[in-house]
């Protein structure tokens, strides 16, 4: 085959093979092009008649950069050589080490924290601004080291602002079931869009399945949407706020005071698993046929649960403004109706013949017929009420 680049190329690499790994960049963040961009000019020995493409020169890296490049690489190879040896790592170090890495950063970027480094929630501050600047690396080992010395507030962070998941080599699920961290269980389901069903199943497990010492964690959980649907209530009620407001909370409080009532602290961890956008049926599938018989009931019995709500509140639904407008973050992780369905329909597809057979899934299975019927026949008389505002709605478009 001929030679298309000239005598003078160099020979080509050896291509990836399809699915593996890139390597690791040596500065793993994101550079800051513009004024590298505009410093470049034509190169001399650039060939005259090229029209489309012409070699420039003067490209490098900014001062800043490159700095901060140093900074990241500094703070990796420091965690690297203190993880391998725990004995000389303390909390204490650890958090003193963060806080002058981001202020070292913000200073050389000129970006304000606003809050005192000696603030404890300055490390957790900094994050939200700087964030961006923490390479792959360097992310998975703060989060490990986190994870060792508990530090509770920096992960929750580090979750919030995706930068953690299963782009980090650390077991991040596997290690907040060992310390019963339920809350941030919760905020993995909701934040990180990568999870494997693997991780998925240890989740619905450890929600499925609690210990005395994980339902101590879970009440947390249940107490943040007791704290969002009593807030919700009092802005329901609350005269003189705007009238949107106003209607909003009050759809919001019936939609979390639901997702509180007769529900216990393990199926409210359960309602964020199911009311998650990350989660798509493969995985849940996946998740849900390595349950056990016990967890199989407990589940079907949860979503039980959730069809007699829906039928008592047909008006009840998912409040995506609640967040933006009032601060209620619960709302977001509240199940559908349509992905409480979704969700039985998987555990069926998956156990179907183990819940026909077994005797002590038969007063549910029934359960299940009844409200299915009850909604079905709603859906019937609602379809001719939908076909008269459809018309109605044709109408006044022609006027």
């Amino acid at each position: 085959m001929k030679n298309l680049a000239g005598p003078k190329s160099q020979p080509l690499r050896r291509l990836r093979k399809p699915g593996a790994p890139s390597p690791a960049p040596k500065h793993p963040l994101i550079l800051n092009g513009d004024a590298a961009v505009h410093s470049l000019v034509p190169g001399s020995d650039s060939p005259a008649n090229a029209a489309l493409v012409k070699r420039v020169s003067g490209w490098s890296l900014s001062s800043t950069d490159t700095d901060i490049a140093v900074l990241v690489s500094s703070l990796s190879k420091t965690l690297t050589r203190k993880l391998k040896n725990l004995r000389s790592l303390n909390r204490d170090e650890f958090v003193g080490l963060l806080g002058s890495f981001f202020q070292k950063c913000a200073e050389r970027i000129g970006l304000a924290i606003s809050v005192d480094p000696s603030d404890p929630s300055f490390i957790p501050k900094a994050i939200e601004k700087l964030g961006f600047v923490i390479g792959r690396e360097a992310a998975g080992l703060i989060l490990e080291g986190c994870l060792i010395l508990e530090v509770w507030e920096v992960i929750e962070t580090l979750i919030l602002q995706k930068l953690a998941g299963n782009l980090n080599s650390v077991n991040l699920v596997e290690k907040l079931i060992e310390k019963n961290q339920s809350e941030l269980l919760c905020l993995c389901v909701r934040e990180i869009s990568d999870l494997k069903s693997s991780e998925l199943v240890l989740i619905l497990k450890f929600f499925l399945s609690p210990t005395d010492d994980s339902l101590n964690s879970m009440i947390l959980v249940r107490k943040k949407l007791e704290n969002d649907a009593l807030f919700a209530i009092e802005k329901a009620t609350h005269r003189g706020l705007d009238e949107k407001v106003t209607a909003l909370a009050r759809e919001a409080s019936i939609l979390l005071a639901m997702a509180h009532d007769r529900f216990s602290s393990s199926e409210v961890c359960l309602h964020y698993v199911f009311g998650s956008s990350n989660l798509d049926d493969l995985v849940l599938s996946s998740a849900i046929l390595r349950l056990d018989g016990s967890e199989v009931l407990t589940l079907v019995r949860y979503f039980i649960k959730w069809l007699e709500k829906y039928q008592r509140f047909p008006e009840a639904g998912p409040c995506p403004s609640a967040m933006p407008v009032l601060g209620l973050t619960v709302c977001d992780s509240i199940p559908s109706l349509e992905s409480v369905a979704r969700g039985l329909g998987l555990v069926l597809d998956e156990h179907f013949s183990y819940l026909v057979l077994s005797s002590e899934f038969h007063e549910e299975m029934r359960a299940i017929e009844r409200l299915v019927k009850s909604f079905a026949s709603e859906a019937e008389l609602c379809l001719p009420v939908n076909e008269i505002i459809k018309h109605l709605q044709l109408e006044a478009r022609q006027y």
